[in-house]
């Protein structure tokens, strides 16, 4: 039995004990539903071993390993990490378009008397109702913006903002990305389909009726899209934004980069680009105080002479129509709980 989902929510929101995704884990890897455990009934070899010979032989041939394979792998999958539930299990069961993987897997599943379904139309159901979420039809959230210089704190201030009931979605947490020149993160990026993955089931959770509070980005979080409805609604967004000292903002870069400055090599090849925007003595520059090991200047310089006016360009571009500004004459952890309490109250009265 196939289960039919309409919207996002409602798959989302399935009421099954586990989801299994039952795809190869190249596949898995890319992107899957929330939630969803890995369960190959064919894995990467397998699979490319039997899309080979339907191809290249035939497609009977091809059925008939597939099948083999995946009984046998869905056997040591019962036995294994199955083999602790109970009868009155539900499992939801999806492969890529609601083929013969799911299907096989989930019909085994009911014959041991577990309430399995299989998804109709697979992953590429799924996938349908993500993109028809962000980028059919106008996303119906108020944003604002939170912006500010590099380095005021701002991805910071957003799990505090969200502790104190403000509406926030994390935008360089879900790209996992710092979104600027010196953002990679450790493990990289998700693909672009896990990160819409992940801003479709945080949007999914949100109010309508209440603002959210997004980090102030370009179209574009490290190698990450935004999709068009949400980049069209943040262009479209009031902005909140923070300041602080110059001082303060290089203490508190120091700190939040510190697995970029630590590597002073690898720190000089990703500033290297820049000698065509802002100059070889400023990049020389740079490089001597990495050599140095002078973090706090070279960070003091990288928000004044780069991150800066790079801000001012695009402010410029865009024009944001600004609610209020909250200055704060340092960035630690005392200060930060103190700036969210006032954002956060701020954010209550606001009328949009």
């Amino acid at each position: 039995m196939a289960r039919s989902f309409l919207s996002l929510s409602a798959l989302l929101d399935h009421g099954f004990d586990t989801v299994i995704d039952v795809r190869s884990p190249a596949e898995f890897a890319e992107d899957h539903v929330p939630g969803a455990i890995n369960l190959p009934v064919l894995d990467n070899e397998e699979r490319a071993r039997v899309g080979t010979i339907y191809k290249q032989e035939s497609p009977f041939l091809a059925r008939k390993l597939g099948a083999a394979l995946v009984f046998r792998n869905a056997a040591a999958h019962i036995e294994g990490p199955l083999a602790h539930h109970e009868g009155g299990w539900r499992p939801l069961v999806y492969c890529w378009r609601g083929g013969q993987r799911s299907g096989s897997f989930a019909w085994m599943l009911q014959q041991i008397g577990w309430r399995a379904e299989a998804v109709e139309g697979g992953y590429r159901t799924y996938r349908r109702l993500v993109t028809g979420a962000l980028y059919d039809s106008p996303l119906p959230y108020r944003l604002i913006q939170l912006g500010g210089y590099t380095g005021t704190a701002k991805t910071a201030l957003l799990p505090r903002l969200a502790a104190r009931g403000v509406q926030v979605v994390d935008l360089e947490g879900l790209a996992r990305h710092r979104g600027s020149l010196l953002g990679e993160m450790p493990g990289g990026q998700p693909s672009q389909k896990a990160f819409e993955t992940g801003l479709a089931q945080a949007l999914s959770a949100l109010d309508p009726a209440r603002p959210v509070l997004v980090e102030a980005e370009s179209s574009k979080v490290g190698q990450i899209l935004l999709p068009p409805s949400l980049w069209e609604a943040m262009k479209q967004a009031p902005w909140i934004e923070v300041t602080a000292p110059l001082d303060a903002r290089a203490a508190y870069l120091d700190a939040a980069y510190d697995d970029i400055l630590s590597d002073g090599a690898r720190l000089k090849q990703m500033l290297d680009p820049l000698r065509f925007h802002r100059g070889h003595a400023l990049v020389d520059r740079w490089g001597a105080l990495i050599d140095a090991g002078e973090r706090r200047a070279l960070c003091r310089s990288l928000a004044e002479d780069h991150y800066d006016p790079a801000y001012e360009k695009s402010r410029t571009v865009f024009a944001p129509r600004v609610l209020d500004r909250f200055g704060t004459p340092a960035l630690d952890e005392a200060a930060l709980d103190t700036l969210a309490d006032r954002i956060a109250e701020r954010l209550q009265t606001i009328e949009m």
